[in-house]
């Protein structure tokens, strides 16, 4: 049976989570928003996927720079500063008694409207933001056996249709890419930019490794990924060759490894691209990656200290 890198082991504590929805936080059952909100009707919003780690938030200041950026780009006010969504997001993760092994969904929609129609002036509210933390840990087959990916006909687009570089709720591209790689069998869908070159996975970036190389797209038609961009760091401080650069299929098929990174699996194997064996399981670049990953949101969490929320 197929499955992706968000495949997650299950975990009964997150039948009792309570979830942080405009000021309050409500039991999993009761959680819900107004059919009129903007993100339900029209898919309007930013959101941000977070880690928790030994009390704290990995790279917080990354995503919330992303996340207020991305805001700022569709002209929508999130109605909370950075530290006064800070204070809420460990204040959702204290109600829980959470201090590791989670994962947050922060969503901002745009709030609720006055009837169902895209026009933003429509709008009768505030911004709705909603925190569902959750106990989640990849499976450790994810990371150790890896996925399958498969090249779909959905392609990244340009900016001036729709800005792959924005985290918005609208994500049926990436959810028909998915629903192709999952008929064809494999676990994730590879998708091209409008060149033919490699972009991105639907929901995770990917890379391969070559003579010792790690390459991963130009990231002009992909999202600014965080975990990205943290793995590309590791690579600078650990003295691997790493390169943002055009690369097409042939050379995916001809590499020596390939992985995936996001916010939630960390860094994950891909052992085989269109039915060509890449690997076998986690090769040792990917392994000596994951590991260097972990270090920098240990060190990363150590450096921001564990908040006391008010």
């Amino acid at each position: 049976m197929s499955q992706g890198t968000h495949e997650f082991v299950d975990d009964p504590r997150n039948r009792e989570i309570r979830i942080y929805i405009n000021g309050e936080l409500k039991p999993r059952a009761e959680a819900t928003v107004s059919v009129f909100d903007s993100g339900f009707i029209l898919g309007d919003g930013v959101w941000e996927g977070l880690r928790v780690h030994a009390g704290g938030i990995a790279f917080l200041d990354q995503h919330l720079d992303r996340l207020y950026e991305g805001a700022k780009a569709i002209d929508l006010d999130i109605g909370l500063t950075r530290e006064e969504l800070v204070n809420v997001l460990h204040r959702t993760l204290a109600a829980n008694a959470m201090t590791d092994h989670a994962h947050i969904r922060l969503m901002v929609t745009r709030g609720v409207k006055r009837t169902p129609y895209q026009d933003p002036r429509m709008t009768i509210g505030p911004a709705t933001v909603v925190i569902i933390p959750e106990y989640k840990e990849p499976k450790p087959e994810t990371l150790e056996r890896g996925i399958r990916l498969f090249t779909v006909h959905v392609r990244r687009g340009y900016p001036d249709v729709q800005d792959p570089k924005l985290n918005s709720h609208s994500k049926l591209n990436c959810i028909t890419a998915c629903i192709q790689a999952a008929k064809a069998g494999a676990d994730e869908a590879l998708m091209l930019d409008p060149h033919g070159f490699v972009a991105t996975c639907n929901s995770t970036h990917f890379f391969i490794v070559r003579k010792g190389e790690v390459w991963t797209s130009t990231g002009m038609y992909c999202l600014p990924g965080i975990t990205r961009a943290n793995v590309l760091r590791v690579c600078r401080e650990a003295g691997i060759p790493a390169f943002e650069k055009s690369f097409s299929l042939s050379e995916v098929y001809g590499a020596d490894e390939a992985f995936v990174t996001g916010t939630f699996a960390g860094v994950a194997p891909v052992t085989e691209v269109d039915g060509r064996k890449l690997s076998e399981g986690r090769g040792p670049m990917v392994a000596r990656l994951q590991t260097l990953y972990r270090e920098l949101i240990a060190r990363d969490v150590a450096a921001r200290g564990i908040p006391n929320p008010t």
